[in-house]
Order: C-alpha cells, then sequence, then structure tokens
C-alpha cells in the first residue's frame, strides 16, 4: 500500500506534472508487474499559484517510489515461486503416496491370482484323491465279497439278524418293563388328567329350566290377546310363528315352540304388547319386527363373547350369530351356552395333557351341537350340524369331530374322540342336566304305540332316544310293497299326534325265512 500512497503524493495537484509524466510512466514499467498511472483530471484554472518545486525532489522521490515498487514486486514473485514450489511438493508427495499404492494392489492381485491357481490346483488334486478312494472302496468291497461269499446286503443282512438275535431278549424284557409300568401308572395318570381337566372346565352354573309363560295382570287381558274373531291372536302366530295356549290358568299364557329365538322373541313382544295395552295386528307387527331385531344384535354378541371366552377369532358374523343362539337353548335343562363353553374348556385340557391338536378339539367342541340352531327341520342335529360346518368351508377334522360326537360314525382319530368324552363329561355330571324320565317315558311309549296299531306289525322298538322306532312286520300278513307304504304312514301319523325334538327316523323291517330239514 505504501506504493500507492507515494503515488497519489507524487501526482496531486502540482503546477509541473505535465512534465514528470511521460518520464515516470516509462520508468514504472516491468516485465512481471506493471505499475499504470492513470492521467489526472485536469485542474480548474485559479487565480494565485503555489511556486513550483525544484526538479531534483521529484526526480528523488520517483526513484524512490520505483525501488519500493521493484522490492515489493520481487516479494510477491518470491512468495508465489516459494507458494508453486509447496504445491509442487505436496503433489509429488501425493503422487508417490498414489504410486506405492498401486504397487501395493498389483501386488496383491498377484497374490490371489497365485492363490487361486494354487486352490485349482489343490481341488483338482483332492477330486483325484478322491476318485482314487472311491475307486479303491468299490475294489475292496468285491475283494470282500469273494472272500465272504456274501453280497453287501447279504452281509447287512447277516449283521442285523446276530444284532436283533442278541438283543431280542433284552428288548423283550424291557417292553415287559414298560407294559407294567405303564399299566400301573394309566389309571392314576387317567383320574389325575380327568379331574384336572373337570376342575379347569367347571363353570359357575345353575342349571336353568324355562317354560316360556307370560302372567297376565288379569284375566280380561285374554279379550284382548285374542281380539274380534280371533285376529289379534291369530296376527301374533302368524308374525312370530309360536302357538299361544290361554287354557292352562287364568292369568297366564303358554307359549308353545321348538325354536327357542322365535318363542323368546314372541315372548319379550307379548309382555311389552300387554304393558303398552295397544293389541292390534299393526301394532303386533311393529312390535314383533323391534324385538327381532333387539335380539338379533343379542344373539351375535353372546356369540361374540362365547367365541372370545374361548379364543376363537376372525370368524364369519353369520357363524357367530347361530352360536348366539344358544342362549336361548337348552337341553334336558342345561344351556347350550354353559354346556359349550364347559365342553370346550374340558376338551382343551385334556388336549393339552396328551399332546393333541388342541385347535381341531377347540373348534370342535365349540360346533358340535350348532346343529340343534339350525333354521333347517330335516335332519338330526349332527346332520345339520355337518351341513353347516361344510358350508362355512370348517376344516374336515372339525367336521369329522361334529359327525362323530355322538358315535354316528367310527372315530377317525384322537382328536373327534376326545370331543365325545369331553361332551360326556359335561352332559354327564351331577346337577347338568335335568331329565324329564315321565314326559321322557311317554313319548317313546307312543312312539311304539303308533306304529303296534296296524295289524301288519309284529313288533315296535323306540331307540336312540326316541330319534328311531324300528318297526317289524309279520312276513304272513304284509307283503314287499307295505314297507314302503306303512313306513311313510307312520311317519304321518307322527307328525299329527306327536311333539318331538329333531327328527324322528321310521324304519320298517320284513322278513321271511324258510327252513327245511333233510333226513
Amino acid at each position: 500500500m505504501s506504493l500507492f500512497s507515494n503515488l497519489s503524493s507524487l501526482f496531486g495537484p502540482q503546477t509541473q506534472q505535465s512534465k514528470l509524466r511521460p518520464t515516470l510512466s516509462g520508468k514504472l514499467k516491468n516485465k512481471k508487474n506493471k505499475v499504470t498511472v492513470p492521467a489526472p483530471a485536469p485542474l480548474a484554472p485559479k487565480k494565485q499559484l503555489s511556486p513550483p518545486q525544484p526538479d531534483h525532489n521529484i526526480q528523488e522521490k520517483a526513484r524512490e517510489i520505483i525501488v519500493e515498487a521493484k522490492a515489493e514486486a520481487l516479494a510477491i514473485r518470491s512468495r508465489a515461486e516459494r507458494e508453486t514450489q509447496a504445491h509442487a511438493q505436496k503433489l509429488e508427495e501425493q503422487q508417490r503416496q498414489l504410486n506405492q499404492k498401486l504397487d501395493r494392489i498389483d501386488e496383491r492381485l498377484s497374490n490371489m491370482d497365485k492363490r487361486e491357481g494354487d486352490l485349482e490346483k489343490q481341488r483338482k488334486e483332492i477330486e483325484k484323491k478322491n476318485q482314487e478312494l472311491a475307486e479303491e472302496r468299490v475294489k475292496l468291497i468285491k475283494k470282500l465279497e469273494s472272500v465272504a461269499e456274501l453280497t453287501r446286503e447279504e452281509a447287512r443282512k447277516s449283521l442285523f439278524a446276530d444284532l436283533d438275535e442278541q438283543l431280542s431278549k433284552e428288548k423283550a424284557r424291557f417292553i415287559r418293563q414298560k407294559e407294567e409300568e405303564t399299566k400301573e401308572e394309566a389309571d392314576s395318570k387317567v383320574q389325575e388328567i380327568l379331574i384336572d381337566a373337570m376342575k379347569h372346565g367347571a363353570t359357575d352354573y345353575v342349571p336353568e329350566y324355562t317354560i316360556s309363560v307370560v302372567q297376565l295382570p288379569s284375566e280380561e287381558i285374554k279379550g284382548k290377546i285374542i281380539g274380534k274373531s280371533g285376529r289379534n291372536i291369530n296376527a301374533f302366530e302368524h308374525e312370530t310363528g309360536v302357538d299361544l295356549d290361554l287354557d292352562t290358568a287364568p292369568t297366564e299364557v303358554r307359549l308353545s315352540c321348538f325354536d327357542p329365538v322365535r318363542r323368546e322373541i314372541a315372548r319379550i313382544a307379548l309382555e311389552r304388547l300387554i304393558k303398552d295395552g295397544r293389541i292390534q295386528p299393526t301394532r303386533i307387527e311393529e312390535v314383533v319386527a323391534k324385538v327381532r331385531q333387539e335380539i338379533d344384535k343379542v344373539t351375535f354378541e353372546a356369540g361374540k363373547k362365547l367365541c372370545h371366552e374361548l379364543g376363537v377369532y376372525n370368524l364369519p358374523v353369520d357363524l357367530m350369530k347361530l352360536l348366539g343362539k344358544f342362549k336361548f337353548r337348552f337341553s334336558y335343562g342345561q344351556n347350550m351356552i354353559a354346556h359349550t363353553l364347559e365342553e370346550t374348556q374340558i376338551g382343551i385340557k385334556l388336549a393339552s395333557e396328551l399332546g393333541l391338536d388342541v385347535n381341531t378339539v377347540k373348534l370342535g367342541c365349540l360346533f358340535h351341537d350348532i346343529g340343534k340352531v339350525s333354521e333347517e327341520a330335516e335332519g338330526s342335529h349332527v346332520e345339520l350340524g355337518v351341513k353347516i360346518a361344510k358350508q362355512f368351508k370348517l376344516p374336515q377334522a372339525v367336521v369329522d369331530c361334529i359327525a362323530q360326537h355322538h358315535e354316528d360314525e367310527p372315530f377317525s382319530g384322537p382328536e373327534q374322540t376326545l370331543v365325545y368324552i369331553a361332551d360326556a363329561i359335561s352332559g354327564a355330571r351331577p346337577g347338568a342336566r335335568y331329565e324329564n324320565y315321565d314326559a321322557y317315558v311317554k313319548r317313546l311309549q307312543q312312539l311304539e304305540e303308533i306304529a303296534t296299531n296296524h295289524p301288519q306289525v309284529k313288533q315296535a322298538y323306540a331307540i336312540q332316544a326316541g330319534r328311531e322306532v324300528r318297526v317289524i312286520l309279520m312276513p304272513e300278513q304284509s307283503k314287499d310293497d307295505d314297507v314302503t307304504v306303512l313306513s311313510a304312514k307312520i311317519r304321518d301319523e307322527i307328525k299329527t299326534n306327536m311333539t318331538y325334538p329333531g327328527t324322528v327316523t321310521v324304519s320298517v323291517i320284513r322278513e321271511v325265512r324258510a327252513n327245511a330239514v333233510a333226513t
């Protein structure tokens, strides 16, 4: 900065600047650093001019400026040379390091190529040795076969035969010992498993005995229920599918229907109609429709709750609705939801103890009685349950559990047997079910009486708890065509004269025997 300050002081407003401009511009030129002095702006004329300075002072000052300029130029040049040299040295060092790395990489590549060649050579040698060993092994086997006069397979059989003969006594002793231990432990182990299963499967349950009866506040309400010319009671029975019996007691109405859901809908609807007081066909339709929607929601929630308590999820909605109908279904006084829950817990515990497929047993116990809430009328609950299971594409093992839980078919596996056992334990435990033996015996007798009223019948037996009546004809008083005709007649009489759950199968048998004695 001193160079330019001197220049500015040199070329200030002086009288003789024009004389020094050509001389200074020629002296300040250099090969690498050129200093160009700009021409000063013309000066405004002044009235009085300062006296001129001597020429030797200006020349001396110019020489000083030139010397300083040369010194600064030399310094700049030397600094640039030093920086250039440093950069060159740095580049040279980097080049040297790069060359060293490249040399090391080339060395490693050459070593890898050499190692790869050695490995390939060793592999070929190993393959050659393996081939030689295989040929030698074949030669030795042939030599042994020729010496022993036996083939390899014959020698193996002979060796195993000798070994089996030596170990046969020990095996027999071991088997007898295990059989004795199994017999000693079997009874106690079975008792322990069953007791533990029943303990875990027991539910807080009180047997429910329901008779669909609606209490009336007074006997006059019966007139409103019947209506003019019986239109109210006819509309109610038509809308609900339930029969009303008003003759049992003065202040009660008995509802009769085998469908527990329809019977429950009719009971709730009748109670609301009696409380409301407006009993007429239009009002009956409205109340029944509203109650039906409420019952559908209740059954779905009951089925969903049952599935979640047993750890079964992602079932179709329609299937859970069917399970929810167990809430209103009773089997000999035992509520179906309580029975299903209890049986499934017993089955799960038994399957876990025996190491069987727990999921198959769980689903089999859950759906074993699903046919009891089927809307179809034809077929036993086992047949209807199998049809429902196939409709919802349940696994075949679960379908077999449903089909075999009453021994209608032979058991196809241990899981199916276990479902049958769990069902028997739940249904047979004390206090689980209530059986009206008088009504049961009366139903069996009535079935046999309907069959024996026909003259061609020799004997009739009601079997399978009243689900089948077996009829034997007298061959002398009947023909083969009577078998088909009589089975249809007995079926129609049972439908007309009896009230029964499920289905009743009529089996008519006519047998002709001929005996001849040769003397």
